[in-house]
């Protein structure tokens, strides 16, 4: 890509949508616990930092600009997922149960993405539609994103920070 090119802030989330849709897709057929693992933390990572990025930056962007119920649908969704991550990374492929939650986090990825992404009423189209500065969300997202991909990768996932629940143990 070349240099000062950045995407906009609904092709930024789009890409990481199709980048952890692929990693899913990979575990699914993949064989042997070391490759699991690999890829199992791969997706969590992507996921981590592209929830981060959406509840720091996209989310209040969007706040009184789209509709109510589907931003608080969206935090509830990544509170979710965020639990499940955390079972992931504290588990191994060994574990009864590892293949069924990441199962589970990529059915709930899946539809979170179906409503952020429908055409016309999703949550993209909303913000598209409600005049947001796509272009400089875009530059910041991407560059937060850098940031806590290079941290995440340093110093390990964080634990879940549920933004709709007080507190919740894993």
């Amino acid at each position: 890509m070349p240099e000062n090119k950045t995407l906009d802030a609904i092709a930024l989330l789009k890409a990481d949508h199709r980048s952890v849709e692929e990693l899913f897709e990979k575990f699914e057929k993949a064989s042997g616990d070391g490759r699991k693992q690999t890829l199992a933390e791969e997706i969590c990572l992507e996921l981590s930092v592209h929830a981060q990025i959406e509840e720091e930056i996209f989310y209040p962007a969007c706040e009184g600009k789209v509709e109510e119920d589907l931003l608080k649908e969206s935090y509830v969704e990544h509170d979710g997922a965020k639990v499940l991550i955390a079972e992931i990374i504290k588990g191994s492929p060994s574990d009864e149960f590892y293949d069924a939650k990441v199962k589970v986090l990529q059915e709930e990825i899946e539809h979170h993405v179906e409503e952020e992404e429908r055409r016309m009423e999703g949550l993209f189209a909303q913000a598209r539609k409600a005049g947001l500065d796509i272009d400089a969300l875009g530059q910041q997202l991407a560059t937060r994103k850098a940031e806590l991909t290079e941290q995440f990768k340093t110093s390990g996932l964080p634990e879940p920070q549920l933004t709709t629940m007080d507190e919740v143990k894993v």
